[in-house]
């Protein structure tokens, strides 16, 4: 049996920790989370294992990604199933601070962000989310200090803004972009899975078949990018999703696509089924 990683929620523990694990100048890589782990999540650990000696995963529900009508109160938390599967992979150090050690009262210094934070997607549906996401990101890699940082494409816009802000910002951190794990039908993982019924979750699985349908036609060299997301759009539609957007767009900074633009792009969709909100992408070259 694996030993239990070291829990720290107090910032001078956390230092401490931090000090012991760069022991020899040993590098570290964070695997920020907001726990509810999944196979997904242990594909980004497992990769941080590749680039770094030394393994901290945060685990933190962070309210200030969440609206006052979104799911704060009912996210997933499996604290002591997330800490066996890090366990079993012989992760060194768990980052599990508490709200007022992240937002102390009177907490008024926010990370502000532009650019593709504001490209009509995500954002535009939730136009409090990458604020919150920009500030908590920036708080954990202060507090961390890792020479790594291990993020999911599957949150495409997030990893776009991250990259932006630590280039941007200066900060000496590398971050290292994971691929999207699917289950076998093609369904993204997710922790807002559970929120599917068995019913629902057999039909998941056409977020992935529509963008892979965009993918083709534009691989093919369709440039007829409006047509390729309303095809998307009412496909996903006509399936008894609520789709928020279907949408084409440049890989590297999720500017509008054109013909005679980028040749990496990029098709990503959110998409609510019941209770849940889906949300994917994939990527394409085209000719």
């Amino acid at each position: 049996m694996s030993p239990s990683p070291m829990i720290v929620r107090t910032v001078p523990a956390l230092r401490r920790a931090l000090d012991g694990l760069r022991a020899r100048k040993a590098t570290t890589a964070l695997v920020p989370t907001m726990g509810a782990l999944h196979d997904g999540h242990v594909s980004l650990v497992r990769l941080a294992k590749r680039r770094a000696k030394k393994v901290i995963v945060s685990i933190f529900v962070n309210p200030t990604q969440f609206a006052p009508s979104e799911d704060f109160g009912s996210y997933p938390r499996t604290w002591k199933a997330d800490v066996a599967k890090l366990a079993a992979e012989d992760v060194d150090l768990i980052w599990n601070p508490d709200v007022k050690t992240m937002y102390p009262d009177g907490f008024a210094t926010r990370i502000l962000t532009e650019g593709p934070a504001t490209a009509g997607l995500e954002d535009r549906f939730r136009p409090h989310f990458f604020g919150g996401v920009a500030t908590v990101v920036g708080k954990l890699f202060t507090q961390c200090r890792p020479d790594f940082a291990i993020f999911g494409e599957k949150d495409f816009q997030q990893l776009t803004i991250i990259r932006r802000m630590v280039d941007e910002l200066c900060m000496p951190i590398e971050i290292v972009a994971a691929p999207t794990v699917r289950d076998l039908d093609g369904l993204a993982m997710s922790s807002r899975n559970q929120y599917l019924t068995s019913a629902e979750r057999r039909v998941a699985p056409q977020v992935f078949a529509a963008l892979q349908a965009a993918a083709r036609r534009l691989a093919a060299g369709d440039t007829d990018f409006a047509a390729i997301e309303r095809a998307g759009f009412k496909t996903l539609e006509s399936l008894g999703f609520r789709p928020d957007y279907f949408s084409v767009r440049q890989a590297l900074d999720l500017a509008a696509a054109s013909a005679s633009g980028a040749r990496e792009l990029v098709v990503l969709t959110a998409a609510r089924l019941g209770k849940a909100r889906l949300i994917d992408n994939v990527r394409v070259t085209r000719p």
